[in-house]
């Protein structure tokens, strides 16, 4: 069963001539338990797509459905905080915290209820490859592999079922590469999370269920 659908979605900013959209007439479908590479040329609204995805942005046409509901009718801010954990290329982890302080505070943010958030923060570090020994340093004593683990421990810290990754491996090697790609792998296929990754990697690509092709419609 899809957990999230875009049902003939189409974008056009503002201002934009009305023949002139962004994308139009797209239909993708997303369930549980596989990986997803959405990819396109620069241009052809990646980014717009995962606004739209995220509730950040509203369809000029169409719907974005998640769970059987109609995302312009859901509370957004909880959607966004309890429903989707989201992974970004530049990691977005606040430089003035630790790691493990990164992760506690996502789960403050999003009232989850968890009896020890040290521990359950740990236990998460643990399940992307980091240790105990990685939890109190500042985020920029990191390397970019560790960090970009960190972002996805953060985004696990309220278990959604969707996790959405813009460019995660951008800034990574291809080793580095490989070892995020296997833990989003796990993460679909052993913890039956949606993962939907934007890229330009033919390595991500290789490794996802589907690909969605932007501009290609």
């Amino acid at each position: 069963m899809e957990i999230l659908k875009l049902e003939d979605v189409g974008y056009r900013y503002k201002d934009a001539p009305k023949d002139k959209y962004v994308f139009k007439n797209i239909n993708y479908g997303f369930e549980q338990g596989k990986m997803y590479a959405i990819r396109g040329k620069s241009g052809s609204g990646k980014t717009t797509l995962l606004s739209l995805i995220t509730g950040l942005e509203k369809c000029t046409e169409g719907k974005v459905i998640y769970d059987g509901k109609d995302l312009r009718k859901m509370n957004l801010d909880r959607y966004r905080n309890t429903d989707i954990g989201i992974v970004f290329q530049s990691y977005n982890l606040l430089p003035g915290l630790t790691a493990i302080e990164n992760i506690i505070l996502s789960m403050d943010v999003s009232h989850v209820k968890v009896k020890n958030k040290k521990e359950k923060a740990l236990e998460l570090m643990k399940s992307v490859g980091l240790t105990e020994e990685h939890a109190n340093r500042k985020i920029l004593k990191l390397s970019g592999g560790e960090q970009q683990r960190i972002a996805i421990a953060r985004s696990l810290s309220y278990q959604p079922k969707i996790i959405i990754a813009d460019e995660p491996t951008g800034n990574l090697d291809k080793d580095t590469e490989n070892d995020i790609l296997k833990i989003f792998k796990h993460l679909a296929k052993k913890e039956n999370k949606c993962v939907i990754i934007v890229t330009h990697s033919q390595n991500v690509c290789d490794e996802v269920d589907v690909i969605y092709e932007l501009g290609k419609n």
